[in-house]
């Protein structure tokens, strides 16, 4: 007993506090199917490497079975069938899950960095400062990304896979700003950031050592209802032609087998795509919610009181 509580004393507030806040979230329903649904998708993520290297023909862009031509069905060779040149939709799906991976937590990664560094800024630093970055955050709020990145692609061109997360990324942080900012605005009363001031540190030490560690957990709440937006948004792209034509995403596979007339001929092909897209945005939004009843208290007492 005197050992175990040991061990309690000696842990840091922040791992007691991670712990707790991970039981919380263990004990989510939402929580629970979320993360078994990304740990699946995970593992096709990782499997999509697999394919091309036991046998060529499952190379999802330029695998093709030399004895078939045409889209059929599931059989032995290839368990979803095959595509209008003969391509492995297995292994198409596998490397979808890859790519969704990539441009969704990518795009959240960068646009959580820059919209908490604004939000920082702007609860910081002042008024105008405030009221600067604020009203260029309220601009590209009303700007539709979706369009945006379509006027793009029109002028521009099909898009490079890199350059439409860049664009996600830029247009989606200033809903992420204006709540760090509101955040922000709170902390910077609290009595540990008079003491920090009273010591000397510089502005630039207090918003990043003492103001971000402590918006960081409500950064990363937002940052997994962005992952399915950038997702949704790469997926409508390829759909509409205005995808990376060298990338295989799910969204593609949706143009493909829309382009060729397969639509309503071949749900083998049509359904695993579709599916996918929206269960990976399901399991990151039930993630979302479980972390915002870790973060949240009074959820936690409306979900003890039902």
């Amino acid at each position: 007993m005197e050992r175990d509580g040991h061990k309690n004393k000696t842990r840091s507030p922040q791992l007691e506090r991670f712990l707790e806040g991970w039981s919380i979230f263990v004990q989510n329903p939402l929580g629970k199917i979320g993360l078994t649904l990304l740990v699946c998708f995970g593992l096709m993520a990782a499997c999509s490497f697999i394919p091309p290297l036991l046998d060529p023909m499952y190379d999802p862009m330029t695998g093709v079975d030399p004895l078939i031509t045409r889209s059929v069905g599931p059989s032995s060779a290839h368990w979803l069938g095959t595509d209008f040149m003969g391509r492995d939709i297995l292994s198409q799906l596998l490397a979808g899950a890859r790519v969704a991976f990539m441009v969704g937590v990518s795009a959240a990664v960068m646009s959580i960095l820059l919209g908490c560094a604004i939000g920082m800024f702007a609860g910081y630093m002042g008024r105008v400062v405030d009221t600067l970055l604020m009203r260029t955050a309220d601009m590209i709020m009303v700007m539709p990304t979706l369009l945006v990145v379509l006027i793009l692609s029109s002028l521009f061109g099909q898009l490079n896979i890199w350059t439409i997360v860049l664009i996600i990324a830029l247009f989606r942080w200033p809903g992420v700003s204006r709540v760090i900012r509101a955040q922000t605005l709170s902390l910077k009363q609290r009595p540990f950031i008079e003491a920090a001031k009273v010591a000397g540190a510089s502005h630039m030490r207090i918003i990043f050592m003492h103001i971000m560690p402590n918006v960081l957990p409500l950064a990363f709440l937002y940052m997994t209802f962005r992952v399915t937006s950038a997702i949704i948004i790469e997926a409508a792209l390829a759909f509409l032609g205005f995808g990376d034509p060298g990338t295989v995403s799910w969204g593609m596979m949706l143009q493909w087998v829309w382009k060729t007339g397969h639509m309503f001929r071949a749900p083998y092909w049509l359904l695993p795509p579709g599916l996918c897209i929206s269960l990976i945005t399901l399991s990151f939004y039930m993630l979302g919610r479980a972390m915002d009843e870790v973060l949240d208290p009074r959820l936690r007492k409306e979900a003890e009181a039902e």
